[in-house]
């Protein structure tokens, strides 16, 4: 029983460290990642807080190394998913009123935990599922994720602070309940910090959430699991299943007490989902809440007086961080005639001193993109983008899946402003470039806004303060995080949170309270202190 109103620690960002040659934290990530890669794991589902295992596994292996097998994982049949909806179900009455700071005691030791002692092992296992750089693991595994946990204790305190006005004779009071069921929560491949806070945000509300994490990033979010379970998650409240997503998924959004979808992954397949709910809306108890966040075409344009080597920089971190498998990667780029000779022959310059392979090898700044499936598609676009009269490839254009499946930093450069990879989500190492003419500024941030259906990031290089307003304001629809002068990636937690809108998503901004409130079903309690003894009012005297 609360017996006090009750402050929580103040959320700060987790220092980034350095992993630099001889620190304490490069050499424990990498005898993490070499302990984990010559061992062999079994990765079991998480129901009820017990281990399920199935007949049927699927082998997990790493994207730059995909011969090598890290073990496997178990597969859900009908039988689990019923399982662990039921296991939800039974879990949420406790769940839902347990105390909100025991709720957020469970989550702030997560946090230390992944700050702690789980570090070099979430990282190194980022970077042996997803194959992400030390830098790229450390960004995301641990301190995006360490983020999330702390400030949305923070927001959430916040929320519950936010009360109705009362009067001398009524005490108004706003409870912030859970909603009534369950929620489901569908991970990617990229951002193990979002697979950890996809399930986790919702059930800090105090929400029970069934969590599918991707097939490709299973190996890492089984130690997101073992960070939940060490930090004292309740039976039933957050169950992890993997499997065949359309079953899995039908299963789920048939059920009556499906209350919550927290997504994301592809525009096309969230459409469907939402589609899907639409079908079954006359089954469910309540409306279901929807968030999602998907793809994104996301842009730099530049303004002659760009600063050049800050717009460089921007570019290849901006396109080439990750193999360019961010949702904001900046994969199509808007130079100026007048500084592109320089542009590009800076660009070239830095593009030559990349380093590919290996995560383990902490000199690589790319290492391959996610499976097979992947690296094919983006092959394709190489391919056309090398017959095609509109396109030329001006960098990379290279690509071999003997041992992984690596793609080298690819510059397309198009005549056509609506060329397909100036339009089409490649989630790739491929970024294409249009030059325009100077006195074409003002058409070109139309043609940015209008060129794609997403609007998930963007940035503008520029030194000119009245250039700027002009593209501030002419994209203001383009993106839900702008960028001014800096690359548009790495959004952080308490600082710029994260969403977009159009074929983007719900923009319901992951790491704020915007967020939290659709985990929540609001009451009203209203309490009478001078309670009325007749029924007659002064007029009718």
């Amino acid at each position: 029983m609360d017996k006090g109103v009750f402050s929580v620690p103040k959320p700060h960002n987790e220092p980034v460290k350095s992993y630099a040659p001889g620190t304490p934290e490069r050499a424990a990530v990498l005898a993490a990642y070499n302990q984990m890669y010559h061992q062999s794991i079994e990765v079991p589902l998480w129901i009820n807080g017990q281990e399920v295992r199935t007949q049927d596994t699927q082998s997990m292996n790493p994207p730059h190394d995909h011969q090598h097998s890290l073990g496997v994982f178990h597969k859900a049949s009908k039988k689990e998913v019923k399982q662990a909806i039921d296991t939800a179900l039974s879990a949420r009455e406790k769940w839902a009123q347990t105390p909100w700071e025991q709720r957020a005691a469970i989550f702030l030791r997560a946090a230390e935990l992944i700050a702690g002692p789980y570090r070099a092992r979430i990282n190194a296992a980022t970077m042996l599922a997803q194959s992400k750089t030390v830098h790229q693991a450390e960004i995301d595994a641990a301190c995006e994720f360490i983020d999330f946990l702390r400030f949305n204790v923070a927001y959430m305190t916040e929320m519950y602070q936010e009360q109705p006005h009362s009067t001398a004779e009524t005490w108004n009071r706003l409870e912030y309940r859970p909603l009534e069921g369950f929620v489901y929560a569908i991970t990617p491949f990229n951002f193990t910090a979002i697979a950890g806070n996809l399930p986790s945000s919702a059930a800090l509300m105090g929400n029970v959430v069934i969590w599918k994490p991707s097939d490709a990033q299973v190996f890492s979010a089984q130690v997101v699991l073992d960070v939940f379970k060490e930090a004292g998650v309740p039976a039933g409240v957050i169950n992890m299943i993997m499997g065949d997503p359309v079953m899995i998924t039908q299963e789920l959004l048939s059920h009556p007490d499906f209350s919550g979808l927290h997504f994301t992954g592809s525009t096309d397949v969230f459409k469907n989902l939402w589609q899907q709910i639409g079908n079954n809306i006359h089954k469910y108890k309540t409306y279901p809440r929807i968030v999602g966040e998907t793809g994104g075409k996301d842009f730099i344009v530049a303004h002659p007086s760009a600063d050049l080597d800050g717009l460089v920089t921007a570019i290849v971190r901006g396109a080439f961080e990750f193999q360019g498998q961010k949702c904001s990667a900046a994969s199509r780029c808007y130079i100026p005639q007048s500084i592109w000779p320089s542009v590009s022959e800076k660009l070239m310059h830095e593009l030559k001193t990349i380093k590919q392979g290996s995560p383990e090898n902490p000199q690589n700044f790319m290492t391959a993109v996610i499976h097979e499936g992947s690296f094919d598609k983006l092959v394709r676009y190489i391919e056309q983008a090398k017959s095609d009269q509109d396109a030329e490839i001006i960098f990379g254009g290279g690509y071999d899946k003997t041992k992984g499946y690596f793609i080298e930093p690819t510059v397309i450069k198009t005549t056509d402003p609506h060329y397909t990879t100036m339009e089409t989500e490649l989630f790739g190492p491929v970024l294409t470039v249009y030059v325009y003419q100077d006195s074409d500024w003002e058409p070109t941030l139309k043609l940015v806004d209008q060129t794609s259906d997403y609007a998930l990031t963007g940035a503008v290089f520029s030194q000119d303060r009245y250039a700027l307003d002009q593209a501030v304001v002419a994209l203001e629809n383009s993106a839900g995080n702008f960028y001014i002068n800096d690359k548009p990636t790495g959004a952080v937690v308490g600082q710029q949170p994260f969403g977009g809108a159009r074929a983007s998503g719900t923009n319901d901004k992951a790491g704020s309270k915007l967020n939290l409130y659709r985990w929540v079903s609001p009451r009203t309690v209203k309490e009478q202190l001078a309670v009325a003894k007749n029924y007659r009012y002064p007029f009718m005297d």
